[in-house]
């Protein structure tokens, strides 16, 4: 009796996460983000942006980077439109634009301290 409630249970469960599976498609681009997200430079960029708006310059400065290798990642950010860019006069500004990595980022320096 109780292997059939198990093997009930988990037919259920795996039809519960097949309902919210995303595409195959979707899981291609969640992949791609994570992958963008994996690089510490470009991590320190987004953490830089965390703040608002910043020309290169402000971001070199602020990654601890050169300015030819801040762009280089400021492109793979925006490739995966995580961030974007508008130009002001001769600058160019780059923010976030997508907050909810930015929430992720939080929660995981909320979770570089935890001892669990």
């Amino acid at each position: 009796m109780q292997k059939f409630d198990e093997e009930e249970l988990h037919a259920r469960r795996i039809k519960e996460v097949l309902v919210e599976m995303p595409s195959e498609e979707q899981i291609a681009e969640m992949g791609r983000r994570f992958k963008a997200l994996s690089e510490p430079s470009r991590l320190k960029i987004l953490l830089a942006l965390s703040g608002g708006e910043l020309c290169v310059d402000h971001i070199a400065e602020a990654a601890g980077g050169n300015q030819s290798a801040v762009s280089h990642q400021l492109k793979t950010l925006k490739d995966n439109r995580i961030i974007k860019c508008r130009r002001d006069g001769k600058k160019i500004l780059y923010s976030i634009s997508d907050w909810h990595i930015m929430t992720m980022l939080q929660l995981s320096k909320e979770h570089l301290n935890c001892n669990e």
